[in-house]
C-alpha cells in the first residue's frame, strides 16, 4: 500500500483551486469535475465505462474502506480521468478485498488526491456547474498556478466529445443463456456494463454483444427478437451513426430497449434534441417515477445529458407515439421514454441504471419489461 502522501492540486478551469495529497498514482490529469452521491459500490463506479475522460469527486467523505476485489469490476479497466476523496481508508475491511483501492489506482494509471474538501467542490459544482479540472501532484504540484489553469483549459470539452467507439468492444462477442434460451438480443456496446448482458442471460437471452460503430447488416446477421443500446460517455449529438442504426431497427419493426445512452439515442431517433445538464445526475440514490405503474424508485445514475422531450402528453413520430415513461423527482428531468404503435408498446428506455451491480434493484424488472415486449411482438407476427 503507497503511503507516503506527496502535495497534490485540483484546479478548476474557472481558476478555483483546492490543495491536498497524493492519491493513486503521481503526476497529473485532466478531465471534466462531475461529483457522485453514492456512499457504497466506488469499484463499480470507477470501471463504469461512461466515467470516461470525467475526473469523480466523491460527496461520501469516508471512501476504500472495502479495498478492491476480483468479482466487482464493470469492465476490463478503470475508465475515470482522476479521482478525487477527502478521507481514504488507512487498510480496507472486507474478506472479499484482494488488494487497496490506492494500489488498485496506482497500478491502472490513475491520478487522484485526498484530503480535499470534497463538500465545498460539490458545493462550488453545483452552483457553477460541470467544468473541467486538473489534479495534479508530487513535483508538478510546486508548478505556477497559472501554469496549471492553462494545462485545464486547453482539455477538450465533453460537449460535443465522441467517445463511445473508445470504450465499446472492437470485436462482436456473445453471452449465452442462463438455461433454457429464450430469446436472441442484439446489443450495441457503446459502453456497456458487464452486469447488463449477466441479467439479461439470467432471464434465457443470448446476448450478441456488438461494438458501437455496428451495422443494421450486422444487427440483422444476429436475428435478433430485440435491440439493445447500452450506457455510454460522450455527448448524444454526436451520435448520428447510431440514432440512425436504431431508426433502421425501429422500421423493421424490432423490439428495443435502451438505457442511459440508449435513451438519449431513442430521443434522437424520434427527432427529440439533448442537452447537457448543469452538473448532471451522478450517484445510487436518485428518485425516479415510473409514471406507466405510478411507483417510485430508487436509481443508480450516470449521466451529464438529457433528452428535451415534452413531459405531458406524447408526440407524434415516424415510429409511433413517443411519450416520457419516466422522470426523475428531484429536477423534473426526462429519465425515460416509451414509444406506442396502435396502442401497443413497440420500443422503450430509460435514463438510469437499471443494472446496477452494487444497487438499488428497484428497476431490475424493466429487462422483464423488455422480455414481455419481445413475447409480444413474437405473438403479433405469429
Amino acid at each position: 500500500m503507497l503511503t507516503t502522501r506527496e502535495p497534490a492540486v485540483l484546479v478548476l478551469e474557472d481558476g478555483r483551486t483546492f490543495t491536498g495529497s497524493a492519491y493513486g498514482r503521481r503526476g497529473e490529469t485532466v478531465g471534466e469535475a462531475v461529483f457522485s452521491t453514492g456512499m457504497t459500490g466506488y469499484q463499480e463506479t470507477l470501471t463504469d465505462p461512461s466515467y470516461h475522460r470525467q475526473v469523480v469527486v466523491m460527496t461520501a467523505p469516508h471512501v476504500g474502506n472495502t479495498g478492491w476485489n476480483d468479482e466487482d469490476d464493470e469492465s476490463g479497466r478503470i475508465w475515470v480521468a482522476g479521482y478525487v476523496v477527502r478521507d481514504p481508508a488507512l487498510r480496507p475491511s472486507s474478506w472479499r478485498s484482494r488488494r487497496t483501492l490506492e494500489d488498485e489506482l496506482d497500478a491502472q494509471g490513475v491520478v487522484g488526491i485526498c484530503d480535499v474538501d470534497t463538500r465545498a467542490l460539490t458545493r462550488h459544482l453545483r452552483e457553477r456547474g460541470a467544468m473541467r479540472v486538473g489534479i495534479f501532484s508530487g513535483e508538478l504540484a510546486a508548478r505556477p498556478r497559472p501554469e496549471l489553469l492553462q494545462r485545464v483549459t486547453e482539455a477538450p470539452p465533453m460537449t460535443g466529445a465522441s467517445l463511445a467507439a473508445e470504450v465499446a468492444t472492437k470485436e462482436a462477442y456473445v453471452v449465452p443463456p442462463v438455461g433454457e434460451k429464450r430469446f436472441t438480443v442484439a446489443a450495441v456496446d457503446l459502453g456497456i456494463k458487464s452486469n447488463t448482458p449477466r441479467m439479461m442471460a439470467e432471464r434465457g437471452i443470448e446476448v450478441h454483444v456488438l461494438p458501437a460503430t455496428a451495422t443494421l447488416e450486422e444487427v440483422r446477421a444476429a436475428g435478433p427478437d430485440g435491440v439493445f443500446f447500452s450506457n455510454g460517455p460522450g455527448d448524444p449529438a454526436t451520435a448520428d451513426v447510431q440514432a440512425e442504426l436504431l431508426r433502421g431497427v425501429m422500421r423493421e419493426g424490432i423490439p428495443y430497449f435502451g438505457i442511459c445512452f440508449g435513451n438519449q439515442i431513442l430521443g434522437k431517433a424520434l427527432g427529440f434534441g439533448t442537452y447537457k445538464l448543469k452538473y448532471g445526475h451522478r450517484g445510487i440514490n436518485q428518485p425516479v417515477m415510473d409514471r406507466t405503474t405510478g411507483k417510485v424508485e430508487v436509481t443508480a445514475h450516470n449521466h451529464g445529458f438529457a433528452v428535451d422531450a415534452p413531459l405531458e402528453g406524447s408526440t407524434s413520430t415516424d415510429f409511433g407515439e413517443a411519450s416520457v415513461s419516466h422522470v426523475c423527482l428531484n429536477d423534473d428531468v426526462v429519465e425515460g421514454l416509451e414509444v406506442r404503435r396502435d396502442g401497443r408498446l413497440v420500443a422503450f428506455s430509460v435514463q438510469y441504471h437499471p443494472e446496477a451491480a452494487a444497487g438499488p434493484h428497484d428497476a431490475a424488472y424493466l429487462f422483464d419489461r423488455f422480455c414481455d415486449l419481445m413475447t409480444s411482438n413474437q405473438e403479433v407476427r405469429a
